[in-house]
């Protein structure tokens, strides 16, 4: 990580913003992006910010064209899309000191939620990159076997869900959130506790058998789901949620708690807080911002103060 990061977690500090990096997924909200950035880059250059725009032809060319902006100065990224972008521009902009701004036009927009930005009004979005503002926050990191890291920004999980995207992910047919409820109703038919070992800190160890576990810096994923309803993305810790309930009736009754953290009020469900955590479980992915991030084991650990992040002066 770059060593020229000046502040501490929770701080908050007012930027002159005068050229930012546009960067935009033309595929985010089955192209509601393109749209949403042209009306957010139009008020940004209306309000005299020298934009220069950037539009990957995949991921990997995106954090390239992002990574050379960032050489070239530029006073903040600005992304435009859903998680699977912002998630894109952390792979670059982790540890820089340059700020993260975000026009919302995903499916989920769990980052948007997290930090008060407006996600339903480009131009609103576009205001809190004018105006400055920063928080310096923490982001997750994924270390594999292999030594390979990723960032994230909101939660990390594996489990039942990490199982439903692997399934949804082979599937050619249906298309679009048809085609992961789908993956959800299979799954369900084989709902099965996986045995996991969690090492949290280096000197608490678990051993049990649950059907998902949660990382959360951030408290939702899922576009909305509060699965780490008690997280603070400035406390230098990852809170961690898991689920003991093999029954797909329970299971089923559980789902609609999720969207309002009651769930871990409930005896089938434990957390826990960690800085760093240590995941193994034979053959089970981890997914982190929506993504594929490796195949478990994994170090899954909290970096503190890592990022800055453009958000509206006081808490919407």
């Amino acid at each position: 990580m770059s060593s020229n990061h000046p502040a501490s977690a929770g701080q908050r500090h007012r930027r002159e913003i005068g050229k930012v990096t546009a960067l935009t997924n033309p595929a985010s909200g089955h192209g509601a992006a393109i749209r949403a950035a042209q009306i957010a880059i139009a008020r940004l250059q209306h309000k005299g910010i020298e934009v220069v725009e950037i539009i990957g032809d995949d991921a990997q060319d995106a954090r390239y064209l992002a990574g050379a902006a960032l050489e070239r100065g530029t006073d903040a990224l600005v992304v435009t899309g859903g998680d699977g972008v912002v998630s894109n521009a952390l792979q670059v902009l982790a540890g820089t000191g340059i700020p993260l701004g975000i026009i919302p036009a995903g499916t989920g927009n769990d980052h948007a939620r997290e930090f008060g930005i407006p996600t339903k009004d480009p131009e609103a979005a576009a205001d809190v990159v004018i105006d400055g503002w920063t928080e310096t926050i923490d982001l997750g990191r994924i270390r594999d076997g292999n030594g390979n890291q990723k960032w994230f920004g909101t939660v990390a999980a594996a489990g039942f869900d990490s199982l439903v995207t692997d399934r949804a992910n082979r599937m050619r047919w249906p298309h679009g959130r048809l085609r992961y409820y789908t993956a959800i109703l299979a799954e369900l038919s084989q709902l099965r506790l996986l045995p996991f070992r969690m090492v949290l800190d280096g000197t608490h160890e678990i051993d049990a058998d649950i059907t998902l576990a949660a990382f959360g810096n951030t408290r939702s994923y899922g576009g909305g789901m509060l699965v780490c309803p008690n997280a603070d993305h400035t406390d230098g810790l990852l809170d961690i949620t898991m689920l003991t309930e093999a029954s797909r009736t329970k299971l089923l009754r559980l789902f609609p708690t999720v969207f309002t953290g009651t769930h871990v009020q409930l005896d089938a469900v434990k957390t826990a807080r960690a800085s760093t955590i240590y995941v193994e479980s034979p053959g089970i992915n981890v997914y982190a911002d929506g993504d594929f991030a490796c195949l478990l084991p994994a170090e899954i650990y909290v970096v503190p103060g890592a990022l800055d992040i453009l958000r509206p002066a006081r808490p919407r």
